[in-house]
């Protein structure tokens, strides 16, 4: 039988866990430094209320992947959700992306569309702050990306936010037209169970040898050996989600991330946001980023409402930066990767913009190319 040890035990470590068993032949353990599987994604409550990590609704432009995880645990589609963000200079909420009905209340519209209509374009921007800008003028830059986007990266300006834009400067940002609805592109969705995610992780792990609490030690990656609790242990493949400096001991130095500060917070009212809104974002200086308000995505039933506040921070390792000087940091590290070892998702990757769903396919594709 042959020996596989996957590293972390998120969506891309229980999916690929899964892909194994379905094949057989498989001896799988699986190692998580939680006290849990999930990560992110696991339900935890508070006031009666489940809430997750951050609003892990399930958003993905890839059948496939929805269809694998409503085949484990039923879906509810959310396409109703909407994204206000906002504005301190209007004192007033506005939906995201931006769009010309709220453009038009603004007090300012007649200068944000002459800077609209005067904008030379993205092509050949260095940097998020000129993007933006040449795209759509400074007056919205400075309303919704400026001060949100200096602190969810915790940097003084802008410009040093400058990996992959040459591949988002082809049209500039979307400027909608018609009704604010988000979801009108892709599949939105959240688990109909009180326990949300939960019951998925315990499928598709129920014949794995689970690690919970546990640490490896030591990585000998070339030799897929690696050392937990103390005892020296060698596997035919290794399917890793964590960050993938941590797989060569940082050997090229340690990744940038930034991570979040998340307080619960059990409100006296039955609702706080209007329907349909789920998320709030706050494009000033104020330090919180996003507030939720977990009723609309969960659909729990509840005299009280529970919200999510969220803050920027050191504290964790969620999120890669979109430094140009750290992406090629980490090709450094992806390209030691060596064969029967697969670095996947966010963490295995390096990218910021892959979610559960990118996870989901990431861990798909292993198990195929195992089968084949």
């Amino acid at each position: 039988m042959k020996t596989a040890l996957i590293i972390g035990g998120g969506f891309g470590g229980c999916t690929a866990a899964h892909q194994l068993e379905l094949q057989g032949g498989w001896d799988v353990t699986l190692v998580e430094g939680a006290p849990f599987l999930g990560g992110g994604c696991k339900t935890f409550y508070q006031g009666g209320h489940p809430y997750t990590f951050g609003p892990r609704h399930f958003l993905t432009d890839m059948d496939h992947t929805f269809e694998y995880l409503t085949s484990i645990i039923p879906l509810r589609r959310c396409q109703e959700h909407l994204f206000w963000t906002y504005v301190e200079q209007d004192q007033d909420f506005f939906h995201y992306p931006i769009n010309m009905l709220d453009i038009n209340k603004m007090q300012d519209a007649d200068q944000i569309k002459s800077e609209m209509e005067n904008a030379v374009g993205p092509q050949g921007t260095k940097n998020l702050e000129e993007y933006w800008i040449k795209s759509v003028g400074e007056t919205l830059y400075g309303k919704f990306i400026d001060d949100y986007n200096k602190k969810m990266w915790m940097v003084n300006d802008n410009t040093q936010i400058d990996h992959n834009i040459e591949n988002w400067s082809t049209k500039g940002p979307t400027i909608k037209d018609g009704p604010p609805e988000v979801f009108d592109d892709c599949i939105s969705a959240y688990p109909t169970a009180y326990n949300g995610y939960d019951d998925f992780f315990d499928i598709t792990t129920q014949n794995a040898n689970v690690m919970l609490n546990t640490r490896i030690e030591q990585f000998d990656i070339p030799n897929k050996t690696v050392w937990i609790n103390g005892e020296k242990k060698s596997y035919d493949i290794i399917i890793s989600t964590t960050h993938v400096d941590t797989l060569f001991n940082n050997c090229y130095g340690e990744l940038k991330y930034i991570g979040r500060d998340f307080f619960p917070i059990v409100l006296p009212t039955e609702h706080v946001f209007p329907e349909n809104v789920y998320f709030c974002y706050y494009a000033n200086q104020q330090p919180v980023t996003r507030v939720v308000e977990y009723k609309q995505l969960t659909k729990h039933k509840s005299p009280t409402s529970l919200i999510g506040v969220e803050i920027p921070s050191l504290n964790n390792r969620l999120y890669p930066v979109p430094f140009n000087s750290e992406v090629e940091k980490a090709q450094k590290y992806i390209a030691e990767i060596p064969d029967d070892v697969f670095s996947i998702g966010r963490n295995g990757k390096y990218d910021y913009v892959l979610d559960i769903d990118d996870a989901i396919d990431d861990a798909l594709h292993v198990g195929k190319l195992l089968k084949d």
